[in-house]
């Protein structure tokens, strides 16, 4: 299936590994130009170095901190000065884990600056070279927390349900000019942050690490734990041409794991 992604060109945060690199990787491999950005240049350079020449040719990287307005606007600037961007992957950083009764102001105001007003900052600004042109694709990655929370995971559960929030209403305000703002929600996709979590999780319940894992792949009908490539799959389509008639929704990318309907 042609996505219609050649010559389309792409901005993706959080592109030094995990979800971001696989979908930075994915939208190159379909012919799109990507802008891969992180606080690690090296990092995706060195990815970018590993893919097949004619797709290597079409990824750059730039740097960009999501916890700094100043970086979050130079990005902004630089990307405007080359005309925008037609597609914004919108990827933070997960906070620690923690309890809602321990989280303090501070972290809050801290972590939701990082995963939710500078996005909101970088879109707003990103947004109207995609309304001029009558085309553009929103896609924010969230968890799987928004719609059940996930235990020890207090300030992600928050702030990422404001973020859908936000996507949702903005879906609505663009959607006549051609531009679509969806979430995805991730489950247990096998990258560092959920070794992370499954490390802390062993910690704090003395159980060795390889039991936590297990426990939580028993969880999810699957059986196993995503693959950085399948959810990068759904998030290559949302990002397509062909997905023109999707917005204002969420879809997770779970193996099922949620119960809810």
């Amino acid at each position: 299936m042609d996505l219609g992604l050649t010559n389309r060109r792409a901005l993706v945060l959080g592109a030094s590994k995990g979800l971001g690199a696989a979908i930075a990787r994915t939208l190159a491999a379909e012919g799109a130009t990507v802008i891969a950005a992180a606080r690690s240049e090296d990092a995706i350079r060195a990815w970018i170095a590993e893919l097949p020449e004619e797709a290597r040719g079409r990824v750059s990287a730039a740097r960009l901190d999501l916890a700094d307005r100043a970086s979050v606007d130079a990005l902004a600037d630089s990307v405007l000065a080359q005309g925008g961007v037609d597609i914004l992957l919108n990827n933070s950083g997960g906070p620690p884990p923690g309890g809602a009764r321990d989280a303090t102001a501070e972290q809050w105001v801290q972590n939701f600056q990082a995963m939710a007003a500078h996005i909101f900052h970088l879109t707003g600004r990103l947004l109207p070279p995609m309304l001029e042109r009558g085309w553009g694709r929103i896609v924010t990655i969230a968890s799987s927390g928004v719609e059940q929370p996930i235990p020890n995971l207090a300030l992600s559960n928050g702030i990422r349900t404001a973020v859908l929030g936000w996507s949702k209403t903005l879906s609505a305000e663009v959607a006549e000019r051609g531009v679509t703002v969806n979430v995805v929600l991730p489950g247990r996709i096998h990258t560092d942050r959920v070794e992370q979590l499954d490390s802390a999780a062993a910690k704090r319940t003395g159980k060795p690490v390889e039991e936590v894992a297990a426990s939580a792949r028993a969880q999810i009908p699957v059986g196993r734990y995503g693959r950085p490539q399948e959810f990068a799959d759904v998030v290559a389509f949302l990002c397509s041409e062909r997905a023109s008639y999707v917005t204002g929704t969420k879809i997770r990318i779970d193996g099922g794991q949620t119960k809810s309907i």
